[in-house]
This record gives C-alpha cells, structure tokens and sequence, in this order.
C-alpha cells in the first residue's frame, strides 16, 4: 500500500502543478483538498511501524471513536455541570438563576421527583416576573408554559398589588400547573386592564 499512496501522492502533485499553470484551474478546491489528504496519508504511513498497511476502515474507525470519546467527554462535563448547579438550587432563595437553569431543574426533577420540581419552578417564575439573574431578558431560557404561565400572572399581580407577600401569591402556581393557558389569558387580561386603567 507504501507504493500505491507514494504514486497517488505524485499523481496529487503532478495534478496541482498542471493546474496552478491555468488561471481556470488554479482555484481548484478538490484538487487542493484531495492533494493534502494523500500527504496525510504519506505521513500517516511514514510515521507507522515498518510494515504497517493503511487500511481506510481503521482509520476512519479511530477517527470515529476519538470523536465520539470527545462528544462523550463534553457530555460528562455538562452533566457535571448541571449536577453542581442542581446541588446550589437547593438553595433557592439565596440563588440568582443562572443560564441553563432548566436542565438543573431537570436534574432535581430526576432526583428528588416533583415536590422539588415545584419549588424550582415557582423559584424560576418569580425570577422571570422580577426579571432577576439570567431572566434580566424576559425572553431567555427554555422554561415549561406552565412556568411561563406563572411568571406573566405574578408579573401582573405585582403590578396590581404592589406589596403583596410572596405567601399570598401561592395560589398562581397552583392556577399555572394546573391551567397554563387559562393563567396566561388571567395575565393577558390583567395587563390588558391595568393599560387600559393608565
């Protein structure tokens, strides 16, 4: 196969030689990738054992799996990642919410199972409605409708009753979780009435 690469090597050569001579040609892009793919092959060989044979499956093969141990390993950093930020949610009042937030909620969700999923969620509605941390951009983050629901409608009652106390709002996660849709038409009206007031 040493011989076969060295003479598809100089066909390369040859063929981008020919082509640099003719301005139609001197672009050309194959010719140019096709030309430092056999010089990597060339040095693939050069720097194997003596008798080694290119195969191409393996090759590739190994490239393959370097790629997918690359992708695995971006993986476990990001679930590493996610599993400490759940670890801080615990927290909650004493957390600004952060980007990516939903996928640690995720996470406690898969843990601890829904009563913890509650309280995330009602934490990140609030964030959303006061527009703190991460959810400064009321359009940031990839939260559930029902949150959504909640963040619109305490966003509304706060304007509505300024210094109400977060105990007596509980009732909006409750109306959220169980009618999203019907929360966000109370919010939509809400706001609608409040404009229409000023």
């Amino acid at each position: 196969m040493d011989a076969a690469v060295t003479a598809a090597l100089e066909d390369a050569r040859f063929d981008a030689r020919q082509n640099s001579r003719f301005e139609d040609l001197a672009d050309d892009v194959r010719g140019r990738a096709e030309l430092a793919e056999w010089e990597r092959l060339d040095q693939l060989l050069a720097a194997a054992p003596a008798g080694t044979v290119y195969a191409p499956d393996t090759v590739v093969q190994a490239e393959l799996a370097a790629e997918a141990a690359a992708a695995r390993e971006a993986e476990l950093r990001e679930a590493a990642r996610v599993a400490a930020r759940a670890d801080e949610l615990h927290t909650l009042e004493q957390t600004d919410p952060r980007e990516g937030d939903e996928a640690a909620r995720d996470e406690l969700t898969r843990r601890a199972g829904g009563y913890v999923q509650a309280d995330v969620d009602a934490w990140l509605a609030h964030a959303l409605a006061a527009h703190l941390g991460h959810y400064r951009d009321p359009t940031a983050g990839l939260l559930t409708p029902p949150v959504l629901a909640h963040a619109a409608l305490l966003a509304e009652l706060a304007r509505l009753v300024p210094g109400a106390a977060v105990d007596e709002l509980a009732f909006a996660a409750r109306l959220a979780t169980t009618e999203p849709e019907a929360t966000g038409d109370l919010a939509a009206l809400l706001a609608r009435a409040r404009s229409g007031a000023s």
